[in-house]
């Protein structure tokens, strides 16, 4: 008999039939109750177990984490809390099943823990809820795309280009480490490397990005990115994934729009798609926050932080403006803020994106127009020679989620400003030529899937919101 999925179990209605269900056993109470989840939704069904039929020997291997498959009568449940259950008349053992070795027995977990044990945390209810809402959130935001027409494209992993200019990425090399060929300057020839060339995993696809939108008109990419800064902070990832549209002919305008409008709508798909997933992840940080002192606590739960981003409009601010209120906030004046804002050309932190959202508008903030030399050298310069054409959208809880630009069309000033940073023309041949050839006003941003997740479960620490986190010293599994 082909099994039928716990999740269609408990949503159908063709009871009093024969059914069979694989999946692993959550809890076994009193010798006779089974808590039966195969990953296809947050909640079990109850199997209800026939001694008669069921040898005690198979008894004794039913355990927390073991694979089983039950066969029986699909029936309204008579206990509380489920709507269904299955009257077991069959049950197999799957797997092998080492009840006093499995990790993850049916208490709570440090989340610590449960890093060490990434390739078994899935199965906890917790992170089989995350990993439903990150399957769910990346289809959407391929949905978003697709049905307004863009083109995904698949940009390199390993480039030659720091679209950053950060310098903090991997090296990729097929040299032999212990014996390194040297040039007559006494330097690593990189002539004699794979790619006859110094390479790195990419930060960004966006300055590929930008050549096929200047082809194609709006592209997105959505792929893995690589970042190597030994940082160790709950908001940093080594690899992580990136979401990158880039549009031709929008303005910066256009740019905030088109961010407003897929933020929102891939929060609503998820909300429609995940209800259970998200109640039980509320009601997790519920229970969290009681643990917190009062003043740590957060102002709103889960779902109210996802229909607040759904039910205003994103205030549209400039960053001198933003400078001026941080400047005159009761914490800047009273020098609760841990980095206090005393001028313009700040760069602005966590704790200043947040109260800007959370205390001064009450709403999602885009901050725009922001001091030339805190950003990119690709971001288009503002008349007044100062500021540049750049956005960064500012949630609850999380500060910036996006960030983006209008990119910088213009030929002599993009060398120009290559040349002050000291980018190399040779190397961005290539991106120059975008400009030499049918060059015209372009925009787009970035947003770190990882980010993403992390604000829609509300969980605090982004290694908790991608299947095996890598971080410095961390390339387990």
């Amino acid at each position: 008999m082909r099994h039928t999925r716990v999740k269609d179990l408990l949503n159908g209605t063709n009871i009093l039939h024969e059914v069979n269900a694989k999946g692993w056993v959550r809890t076994f109470r009193n010798n006779q109750f089974i808590a039966l989840n195969d990953g296809s939704t947050i909640n079990n069904i109850q199997c209800v177990v026939n001694f008669e039929n069921t040898p005690e020997e198979t008894l004794k291997r039913i355990t927390t984490g073991a694979a089983i498959s039950v066969t029986g009568n699909l029936v309204e449940s008579k206990g509380a809390g489920q709507k269904y259950e299955i009257q077991v008349t069959k049950l197999k053992i799957l797997g092998d099943s080492d009840a006093e070795k499995f990790p993850m027995q049916p208490k709570k977990h440090s989340l610590e823990f449960l890093r060490e044990n990434a390739h078994l945390r899935v199965r906890t209810n917790a992170f089989g809820a995350i990993m439903r809402i990150r399957s769910v959130l990346s289809f959407a935001v391929h949905n978003y795309f697709q049905q307004k027409g863009f083109v995904y494209v698949n940009t390199p992993i390993i480039t030659g280009a720091d679209a950053e200019g950060a310098g903090e990425m991997f090296q990729v090399t097929s040299l032999p480490l212990e014996n390194l060929p040297k040039n007559e300057e006494g330097n690593i020839d990189y002539k004699k490397d794979f790619f006859g060339k110094h390479t790195n995993l990419t930060v960004s696809g966006q300055l590929e990005g930008e050549t096929f939108a200047m082809a194609l008109g709006q592209i997105y990419t959505f792929g893995p990115t690589f970042r190597a800064e030994n940082s160790n902070t709950s908001r940093h990832l080594a690899e992580f994934w990136m979401i990158e549209p880039e549009v031709a002919f929008n303005n910066l305008d256009d740019n905030m729009d088109l961010a407003e409008d897929f933020i929102q709508f891939v929060i609503k798909y998820t909300m429609e798609k995940c209800p259970d997933d998200l109640k039980f992840l509320e009601g997790r940080l519920l229970e969290e926050e009681k643990s917190k002192p009062q003043a740590e606590r957060s102002e709103m739960t889960l779902l109210e932080k996802l229909n607040f981003v759904l039910e205003n409009n994103f205030k549209r601010v400039s960053y001198t403006e933003a400078i001026d209120i941080l400047r005159d906030s009761t914490p800047n004046k009273k020098k609760k803020f841990q980095y206090i804002i005393n001028e313009w050309g700040a760069d602005l932190q966590s704790e200043h994106e947040r109260y800007l959202v959370e205390k001064h508008f009450k709403s999602p903030v885009i901050l725009f127009d922001y001091p030339a030399n805190i950003k990119a050298f690709y971001m288009r310069l503002n008349e007044d020679g100062k500021t540049v054409r750049a956005m960064d959208i500012l949630f609850p809880g999380i500060g910036e989620i996006v960030g983006g630009s209008q990119r910088e069309e213009r030929f002599d000033v993009l060398v120009e400003k290559m040349r002050v940073l000291g980018i190399s023309e040779e190397e961005l041949w290539w991106y120059l030529d975008t400009r030499r050839f049918g060059s015209a006003v372009h925009s787009g941003f970035g947003l770190g899937f990882e980010r993403l997740v992390l604000f829609v479960t509300g969980m605090t620490n982004i290694r908790d919101v991608i299947p095996f986190p890598r971080t410095p010293q961390n390339a387990d599994f």
